[in-house]
């Protein structure tokens, strides 16, 4: 539905009608979900650009082009990226789209996101990256996923406290703030297609940064994170976007 949502070419019908579902519910997901997209990129560029050379994009669902390997490889062609998600129709998109990568720096993993220790010893993410250093960790348009405080929360304090000083959580994370009505809406629309959605408010999704330190502008909707020149953002609402997003540092 996602890669559906920003114009991709690798759904299936099931997903279509299913997105369809989801935007006459709330109209505006086209605009949330590309918005939620261009904070990806802006933010990996700019971690590359403080010197962040290897990426865990855990929960990444099909990867549509252009990808956070894409993105932080054309700032540091050396930067290392693993993908990871569970649904097995994901990896074998992946397997097709990072053939072309160069061997060695991008790699995918087929884990669960609620088994985080699962993910950090995978052989992929042990073969790709150096836990020891530094790892910028995404978690974006995931959480919303895990219904349930505690999981998702379990599943953000494990990494704080297995990734090493330096390492940085991005996380994208919707919420019925600006307008709760539609969002009540389209997540009974995923509901129905058998995809549970929480929406969180901006305290709760403040709490996944317990013991991190939040990088400028804190947390905020994501159009309104770093905007820059190549994204024209300046006409997209808080209630469009309709997602809260934060980059942060581990101490």
């Amino acid at each position: 539905m996602y890669d559906y949502f920003l114009g991709g070419t690798t759904n299936f019908p099931a997903d279509r009608e299913n997105a369809g579902k989801a935007m006459a519910a709330f109209p505006g997901v086209l605009v949330a979900a590309r918005a939620n997209r261009q904070f990806m990129h802006r933010s990996v560029r700019h971690l590359t650009q403080m010197g962040m050379r290897q990426f865990l994009d855990v929960g990444t669902g099909i990867p549509t082009s252009p990808n956070l390997h894409e993105i932080a490889q054309g700032v540091a062609p050396d930067a290392r990226v693993v993908y990871t998600d569970n649904d097995p129709i994901v990896l074998t998109h992946a397997q097709a789209l990072l053939r072309s990568s160069s061997e060695g720096r991008t790699a995918y993993a087929q884990c669960d996101a609620r088994d985080p220790e699962a993910v950090l010893k995978s052989t992929e993410v042990l073969e790709t990256l150096d836990l020891s250093r530094p790892v910028a960790l995404s978690l974006i348009a995931l959480l919303h996923f895990v219904p349930g405080e505690r999981t998702a929360h379990e599943i953000v304090e494990y990494f704080r406290e297995a990734l090493p000083s330096g390492s940085t959580l991005t996380i994208s994370h919707v919420t019925p703030d600006f307008d709760p009505e539609p969002i009540t809406r389209a997540l009974g629309a995923y509901a129905a297609a058998g995809t549970p959605v929480q929406a969180r408010t901006r305290q709760e999704v403040t709490r996944f940064f317990d013991g991190w330190e939040l990088l400028d502008p804190g947390l905020t909707v994501t159009h309104r994170w770093r905007p820059d020149a190549e994204h024209d953002l300046s006409q997209v609402t808080d209630a469009e976007a309709t997602c809260y997003a934060a980059v942060a540092r581990k101490p």
